[in-house]
């Protein structure tokens, strides 16, 4: 039985915790004896390893950010932002990664694994795959380039780093470490969409790389169109048709919420055959982030409970979407999977997911009337075709995003040539 050892920050805590778990549990099912090794174990399951107990995992995770901090003029406001791989833990030791036949890479950053640890894990021949769930493996020091090009050519003048910006700063420095690991090394990137692999051919880093494109795995089989939950046990209007939006958390600025509340009022102002409701789920830091909102909502705070969630996306009309920028936003597959339309921008993966007029509409731009339209021809949809269409729409999500077919995909990728 072949072995494979993901590695990632923690294992369940954050989008790309939790699609790396999922992936471990895939992979497990498929005949491979898949392990986790992580910095934070939140999970009780034994195929997960912590290495962030020690004093030497708390003090490279301040190493790192004393330095950026330092570097970075004694400005807090960005620290967080980015990430400089200058320090990190020797996990080329650890016995599961000995004993692994094949490495996955994943979220690795924030004291984890330093550049020359990972080259450390590339001196061992393994097969290593490095999942991108953000810009960081083509960039300098950030996550997210946003409007920023540098990376194309050579970071420099970071404008993450404030007073410490200047041509030689720290992501110039960060960027021609890695500039020189992956000259030397043969690591096989995976890009989670379609539009991850497009700013990897953009950048200057990553344009001759092998870069695959694998979307996170999904259990696409816990969201389904028939609800375990009736909207009286959930707390949702039982006479209207309902919009969801959700996130860890609503109001990071990366999600642009102000921007549903401008669609979504505009859309309180429409002629529709039916009264919609706004429902929102996650952590809100700005208790009146919402209070400028018209049309009728509800905010149900933080869901942690699977199975409730799942049966909130299916009462679902629509799933909405308002991000500045997502890799592959997992709200719109479970959200699609249980039978709502999605509704979302298109700065990022969502065209992985929304197929115009099938799965649901992609804004050409940041304006909300667009967005409200688009919403309100979701809602005619929906209440002609019902039942039908939402077993469709999880049969669509079911054949892309399946956590098996995509586990599947990596064991090919690390062992082209077996038979497994």
């Amino acid at each position: 039985m072949k072995q494979i050892v993901l590695i990632n920050h923690s294992d369940t805590r954050g989008g790309a915790a939790v699609v790396t778990y999922r992936l471990m549990e895939a992979l497990c099912r498929c005949g491979v004896d898949a392990r986790m090794v992580v910095m934070h174990k939140y999970s009780s399951n034994p195929r997960v390893d912590s290495v962030g107990d020690s004093l030497r995992a708390r003090g490279t995770f301040l190493a790192e950010h004393a330095e950026i901090f330092a570097r970075n003029g004694f400005n807090r406001d960005d620290v967080f932002k980015i990430s400089t791989a200058r320090w990190g833990l020797p996990l080329h030791r650890h016995p599961w990664v000995r004993e692994a036949d094949a490495i996955c890479l994943n979220w690795v950053n924030q004291g984890m694994l330093s550049i020359s640890d990972i080259r450390q894990l590339c001196d061992s021949g393994k097969p290593i795959a490095w999942t991108m769930h953000d810009m960081w493996c083509m960039t300098g020091v950030c996550h997210h380039a946003g409007t920023c090009q540098a990376y194309t050519s050579q970071c420099g003048h970071c404008h993450l780093l404030n007073k410490g910006r200047h041509s030689h700063d720290l992501s110039t420095s960060v960027f021609r470490a890695k500039q020189k690991l992956y000259d030397s090394t043969n690591i096989h990137f995976v890009a989670v969409s379609n539009w991850l692999a497009d700013k990897c051919r953009e950048s200057a880093l990553l344009h001759d790389a092998l870069v695959d494109v694998i979307p996170n795995a999904f259990p696409v089989g816990d969201f389904g169109p028939l609800p375990a939950l009736t909207r009286q046990q959930l707390g949702l209007p039982s006479d209207s048709s309902l919009i969801v939006m959700g996130a860890a958390r609503l109001d990071d600025p990366i999600k642009n919420l102000p921007l549903a509340v401008d669609a979504l009022n505009i859309l309180n102002r429409m002629d529709m055959p039916q009264q919609p409701t706004a429902v929102f789920f996650g952590n809100l830091r700005n208790p009146q982030a919402l209070s400028e909102l018209q049309l009728p909502y509800i905010h149900l705070g933080a869901v942690s409970d699977h199975s409730r969630l799942a049966s909130i996306y299916a009462h679902a009309d629509v799933v909405l979407s308002t991000s500045h920028y997502e890799t592959l936003p997992g709200t719109l597959i479970e959200g699609i999977s249980a039978g709502a339309l999605a509704v979302t921008t298109g700065h990022g993966g969502q065209a992985d997911i929304v197929t115009p007029g099938l799965t649901g509409f992609i804004a050409d731009e940041d304006n909300p009337r667009h967005i409200a339209e688009h919403i309100a021809t979701a809602l005619r949809m929906q209440a002609t075709e019902g039942v039908t269409r939402r077993r469709n729409l999880h049969a669509e999500m079911a054949r892309r995003f399946d956590a098996d077919a995509v586990a599947r995909r990596y064991i090919q990728l690390l062992f082209p040539q077996d038979e497994l």
